[in-house]
């Protein structure tokens, strides 16, 4: 007679590839259930996030962790009046929430520390102006992370220098997975929503000071909470995902410290995070080079607001039309050279919202041609269905290269008199190859909060940011920010 694990194991090796019963049996101890690998590679990476310290990370670590902090609120702060956040709000009235965590942009309103981590992270992604690393992964990570860091690190009163660590944590936990599971990204997740929920663990994790044994619970428990499609670009979903993501992290880690556990092996387990969310695995990626380089240092900021694929072409549009000088009347026809994933990820030709034109090639294009700009009031309902807008992205042709890599572009705009003007840009700016200075991370701060704190208050986070090290409780950054 056949037990259940017989069943199983046939009828998982059966769904895995299609074998007959009997050569199932063989696969039967690699296919069945959970059962652990030995691999140990969660548990070291968990003994490596819980000991991480502050004088462990490098000048540039903590460079970068001031910067993301900085460039975070502010996003935030700007995102803070969308109407969709109105919506999450309203909601989360009706359903009732504990006033325990300041919400960003809003005076005298707080929620749950679940609630507000939600709230936050919604507002520091949908404007999708916040950053974005791409060492191998396309990871919104501060918007994952710091509203779970501002909602327990307010209720604990935690020191500025212990959500650097924290923040540099998350970092690791969130890239190192997304290395990890190389096929991600193609499978239609998106990361923010899933290896944000891994970073935001982790920084919580490190917060709130769990062991490394209470560490590796917390990875374990936001994996199997990890979510978020592609399918929702251009949706009020596609925020939502990064306020979840520091939702499970906050959630994670108070679990984890009560003594909720997981598996050993979540990351690398054979019905693992790797092997679940990716077809094909790098698990090694998770724990190489622990603690030789910060991957935070690598952050990449954005100066448009939008799919941070875009920025190069955007840079070359920008170029290219202050080159040409012509008014897009004048144009006959543009042709833009991209990474073939610029196209897989932005093909919206004909965006209907402000939101689904962040992932539009051609209405980016378009509007960097005209404006010479691509902040916030680029992509806005009005702008998408701005007839001139309409127009000229009717002219525009996206065209893949193979031999470009991901921020490089080039642009040739033809006009109706037969000129022809072209640009190449081989490092969008805000990338690691082109980084943004201080000083401009700095505008796009106050572009983005003096509407909503005013010039004086938006100066006294600046000055709290560039000091986070001193500051010996973040709850008064965070109620600046209210």
């Amino acid at each position: 007679m056949l037990s259940r694990r017989d069943v199983l194991g046939s009828s998982l090796a059966l769904l895995a590839g299609g074998l007959a019963p009997g050569e199932a049996g063989a696969q039967e101890a690699n296919l069945y259930g959970a059962a652990l690998t030995g691999q140990g590679i969660t548990t070291a990476f968990g003994r490596f996030l819980s000991g991480i310290r502050y004088e462990d990370l490098s000048p540039a670590a903590l460079r970068e962790a001031r910067r993301a902090v900085l460039d975070w609120v502010g996003c935030a702060l700007a995102g803070s009046t969308h109407p969709t956040v109105d919506v999450l709000l309203a909601t989360f009235d009706d359903l009732g929430s504990v006033p325990t965590a300041t919400v960003i942009g809003r005076p005298g309103r707080k929620l749950s520390l679940l609630d507000a981590a939600v709230a936050n992270g919604q507002m520091g992604h949908i404007l999708d102006f916040d950053d974005t690393h791409l060492g191998g992964v396309i990871l919104h990570t501060s918007t994952a992370t710091l509203p779970a860091l501002f909602a327990l690190g307010e209720r604990r009163r935690s020191s500025g220098r212990e959500v650097t660590v924290a923040l540099a944590a998350a970092f690791e936990a969130g890239i190192r997975a997304g290395q990890a599971a190389t096929s991600h990204h193609l499978g239609g997740w998106h990361l923010t929503g899933t290896l944000g929920t891994i970073a935001a663990a982790a920084g919580s994790a490190r917060l709130i000071g769990l062991n490394e044994t209470q560490t590796t619970y917390a990875l374990g428990i936001a994996c199997t909470q990890a979510a978020g499609m592609q399918q929702n670009r251009g949706s009020d979903c596609k925020s939502l995902h990064a306020g979840k993501s520091a939702y499970h992290g906050v959630l994670a880690s108070t679990l984890a410290s009560r003594g909720f556990n997981s598996s050993p092996e979540i990351l690398e387990g054979s019905l693992g995070f790797t092997k679940v969310y990716s077809a094909t695995q790098q698990n090694g990626a998770i724990t190489a080079g622990l603690g030789r380089d910060w991957l935070i240092a690598t952050n990449g900021y954005k100066p448009y607001a939008c799919g941070v694929v875009l920025h190069p072409l955007i840079d070359a549009m920008i170029g290219v039309s202050r080159k040409a000088s012509q008014p897009a009347g004048n144009v006959a026809r543009i042709d833009v050279m991209v990474h073939p994933d610029v196209i897989r990820i932005t093909g919206v030709d004909t965006p209907n919202s402000g939101l689904m034109s962040k992932f539009s090639a051609n209405h980016a294009a378009a509007v960097a041609y005209i404006d010479q700009a691509a902040g916030v009031a680029q992509f806005t309902n009005e702008r998408s269905a701005d007839p001139a807008v309409q127009s000229l992205r009717r002219l525009i042709t996206i065209k893949p290269d193979t031999s470009f890599r991901l921020d490089q572009s080039a642009a040739i705009v033809r006009t109706t008199s037969g000129a022809s003007f072209e640009v190449q840009i081989d490092h969008a700016t805000g990338t690691v190859s082109n980084p943004m200075s201080d000083q401009a991370l700095t505008d796009k701060f106050m572009g983005n909060a003096t509407p909503v704190l005013g010039v004086e208050r938006a100066r006294r986070v600046v000055a709290m940011t560039a000091s986070l090290d001193r500051l010996n409780d973040i709850g008064e950054l965070v109620r600046t920010l209210a």
